[in-house]
């Protein structure tokens, strides 16, 4: 049986590059990991690669191709891009082994502007595939996504549930170090709430 598959992704942002993109009023681009194929993630669920490498290739030439790869911020339980929540645009996908990589724009829409502030406060993050499919029982801790799985995009989310892939920032395709602080989550909120625009 079908049903929305979510995985998750940890990525860390130079805050430094998001002040400058924004005061050059430059587009803010972030790369990373966004999905690693053939091997058990922190939800009990492998994708094989020739499943990710076929998805991958789809979302490519259809999506990204035609300037809609969007996603939103935060997960919603829905295979459709909810644009009143548009908060990016992932701009490539390519292949490092067995790692996706992605390349993002964080656009400059209200939840575009809520993305930039959190990452800009240090607050991390995850990038999250959102897609339909079914999965497969490998044994009682371990599933696999089954060939009808079909990617529907990638959003950024709260809640990390895979370790190891980070993201950077980047601005003019120049390579910026990744500077890791954390912040109370709420304070940031609250902060962005109670901003008067």
């Amino acid at each position: 049986m079908k049903k929305i598959l979510v995985d998750v992704l940890p990525f860390e942002v130079d805050r430094n590059i998001i002040k400058e993109s924004l005061e050059q009023k430059r587009p803010l681009i972030v790369t990373g990991v966004v999905q690693r194929a053939g091997v058990k993630n922190q939800n009990g669920r492998i994708y094989p690669l020739p499943i990710l490498q076929r998805e991958a290739k789809r979302y490519a030439e259809n999506e990204i191709r035609e300037k809609r790869a969007l996603g939103e911020l935060d997960h919603p339980d829905s295979t459709i891009v909810n644009l009143a929540n548009v908060s990016h645009n992932v701009l490539e996908l390519n292949w490092r082994g067995n790692d996706l990589v992605g390349k993002i724009e964080i656009l400059r829409t209200p939840a575009g502007n809520i993305l930039t502030e959190l990452l800009s406060a240090g607050i991390r993050l995850g990038i999250s595939s959102r897609g339909m499919g079914s999965v497969k029982n490998i044994d009682e801790q371990t599933v696999e996504v089954d060939d009808d799985f079909s990617l529907v995009c990638f959003d950024f989310v709260s809640n990390p549930s895979t370790q190891g892939a980070f993201m950077e920032a980047k601005l003019n395709e120049s390579k910026i170090i990744t500077i890791d602080k954390y912040y109370k989550l709420n304070k940031i909120i609250t902060d962005i709430l109670t901003t008067k625009v």
